[in-house]
């Protein structure tokens, strides 16, 4: 199934007002360090403080009352679930690995999620959910499967076309499962056919990019990544499609590079994001990256505290 212009478009009105419009712009001390403009798209002054709430309420507005909605997260997926549908009175259920980052399943729970700690990993607890789902008659939904999740997170290429993006020669997006790039894409090669659109995977999950290169869904049997929203093992087959229809390029950075992005970040903007925020920031350091107007997406800033404490230690 293709993603939807039409949808995309629509998600611009329909989506809370809250998610919508971020701050975007070229950073003057980001375009001094890297010898080039950089836009940042900041999808982290919000209730969430992440971009999932855009593809969250754009899905959720569609369910029917009275029925339970289950699905599998790494922290912030969850929370976008929780905020949306408890808005609606539907009750959630967020499967979690038992290494999920501890501040964001308590922000879930405190959305008002009841929160299952499952498995070793991300993919594990998601395979538990959707079992808990189906024997249950329960909807699940899946972050990257889902059409109206990608097309939420679509305005986001909508509104960078609208303010400047539109000149952009590369996007550098972070990549989890794939909803959030598949989104975006789909918008600039319809409308600014000129950016390229760059994904960027942890080196210590690559599976998104293994996927992408092979043009089916490659499964690795390990994660071991500081960027825990990106962290996928089992890639999900739609998002790969979409993401081979759109998606020009995939990269991979490792976690000494990811750090010294949230550093860069820091000290340039002031701004403090999650690891997985900064993956593209992380690739125009360590890549060749064409053009001489590139963009990113900071993509969240649900960080733990000792993430806080080692940057905010390292404050001159």
């Amino acid at each position: 199934m293709d993603l939807s212009l039409d949808n995309i478009a629509d998600a611009a009105h329909a989506v809370d007002p809250v998610f919508l419009n971020t701050p975007q712009f070229f950073d003057p001390a980001l375009t001094k360090h890297f010898g080039r403009q950089v836009l940042v798209k900041v999808e982290t002054l919000n209730p969430l403080r992440s971009f999932k709430g855009r593809g969250a309420d754009y899905f959720v507005r569609t369910l029917r009352p009275g029925h339970e909605v289950v699905c599998g997260s790494a922290g912030n997926f969850g929370q976008a679930i929780a905020y949306t549908a408890g808005r609606r009175g539907l009750p959630v259920l967020v499967f979690a690995a038992e290494t999920a980052n501890p501040a964001k399943v308590e922000r879930m729970r405190e959305l008002g999620a009841e929160v299952v700690l499952h498995g070793a990993d991300f993919d594990e607890a998601k395979a538990a959910g959707r079992t808990y789902a189906e024997k249950r008659g329960q909807i699940f939904v899946e972050d990257g499967h889902e059409p109206l999740i990608s097309e939420g997170a679509g305005t986001i290429g909508l509104e960078l076309t609208g303010a400047g993006g539109d000149t952009l020669d590369t996007l550098l997006v972070p990549v989890g499962n794939g909803a959030l790039i598949s989104g975006v894409a789909r918008w600039l090669k319809a409308r600014s056919p000129r950016t390229r659109v760059v994904g960027v995977c942890p080196a210590g999950a690559p599976s998104m990019e293994r996927s992408w290169r092979s043009g089916t869904a490659v499964a690795t049997e390990r994660i071991d990544t500081i960027a825990d929203g990106l962290a996928v093992r089992v890639p999900v087959p739609a998002a790969v499609d979409w993401m081979r229809s759109y998606v020009d390029d995939m990269l991979l950075v490792d976690d000494e590079a990811i750090y010294a992005a949230l550093l860069v970040l820091r000290d340039c903007t002031g701004l403090i994001a999650e690891p997985s925020a900064v993956a593209g920031l992380a690739a125009l350091a360590t890549h060749e990256i064409a053009g001489e107007k590139v963009g990113t997406i900071l993509t969240g800033a649900n960080f733990g505290p000792d993430l806080l404490r080692r940057l905010t230690s390292r404050i001159p």
